[in-house]
């Protein structure tokens, strides 16, 4: 199971009630941060994640509102002692970028810091979490990341175990854990494997291809929806998407469970872009700052 922690849900400029982007997902104890808008390290501090416990921070693209958080969060981090290694991937021009915010206001990290430049197709570990970039089409460089838990062994069949020889104990515990006992495979006592949870995130982007491909059966997709279909034109022009490209998006990929992001200011209530998403795709939620939900391999729900 993974934690989906929203820090910032809103669209290009901080509202009083929305900071800008900014998601946290929690597998275990690890995290990792998508997107880092201004204001991020306080939203944190305010959750019930710790900053320190994050491992990785995969930024979607370079408009102030994804990136302005990083400096700050950065800094803060040697301020409070970090010693753990912590990488920042992001699309081209990130890792110069960093070094741009660092230098102008003469910041250092006591913590080894590396950047990493992505561009889609890419995948890496991060702990025992794995991260899959897949490329976005917006008006600038952008990218968008899949973060997907590994699968959990099928329940073990202790009686065909035992009739093949097993003794309980530790000779089960190897063949949960993948190894072969004396000539007996984990698939001959193991059960169907349990689907590991998923998050897909698009950051912001028009309606592509590529999203519904890299999002095929994932728990959860994350997508922007700054407007609704009424302003669709808008959309086109800034390379954003519609509640009902989200939806669209969704249902194409099959996806257990859609949250909408990134809504713009001008839309007060949240309830009438997520009623529109859902004449596409039922089980859509509007993100909002603080909310979390629960991730399994089927969907999500929120956390009361």
């Amino acid at each position: 199971m993974l934690e989906l922690l929203f820090l910032g849900t809103g669209a290009s400029v901080p509202s009083r009630d929305r900071a800008t982007s900014c998601i946290a997902v929690r597998g275990g104890s690890d995290i990792i941060l998508m997107d880092c808008g201004e204001g991020s390290q306080r939203q944190i501090m305010i959750s019930p994640f710790s900053f320190m416990k994050i491992r990785a921070i995969l930024i979607t693209h370079l408009h102030g509102d994804h990136v302005f958080g990083l400096p700050g969060l950065l800094q803060t981090m040697s301020l409070s002692g970090r010693k753990e290694p912590l990488t920042v991937y992001g699309p081209a021009g990130i890792r110069r970028c960093v070094e741009a915010f660092m230098t102008v206001t003469e910041g250092e990290t006591v913590y080894p810091l590396e950047v990493r430049e992505v561009a889609g197709g890419e995948s890496f570990p991060v702990n025992d979490m794995t991260v899959t970039v897949y490329g976005t089409e917006h008006n600038i460089a952008s990218v968008g990341y899949v973060v997907k838990e590994k699968d959990r062994p099928g329940k073990l069949d202790k009686e065909k175990a035992i009739t093949l020889g097993i003794k309980e104990g530790p000779e089960m515990a190897k063949l949960k854990n993948g190894e072969t006992v004396r000539d007996v495979t984990p698939d001959m006592v193991l059960g169907t494997p349990v689907k590991g949870a998923s998050v897909s995130y698009t950051g912001d982007t028009k309606r592509c291809q590529s999203i519904a491909l890299a999002s095929k059966g994932a728990s959860v997709l994350i997508h922007e929806s700054t407007y609704m279909s009424a302003e669709s034109d808008l959309a086109e022009e800034h390379a954003h998407s519609t509640a009902v490209d989200a939806a669209e998006t969704a249902k194409e990929a099959g996806v257990g469970c859609l949250i909408l992001t990134h809504v713009s200011n001008r839309y007060d209530n949240l309830d009438d872009v997520v009623s529109e998403a859902k004449t596409i795709f039922g089980n859509t939620y509007a993100a909002k700052d603080m909310a979390m939900f629960l991730v399994k391999g089927d969907g999500a729900v929120p956390k009361e």
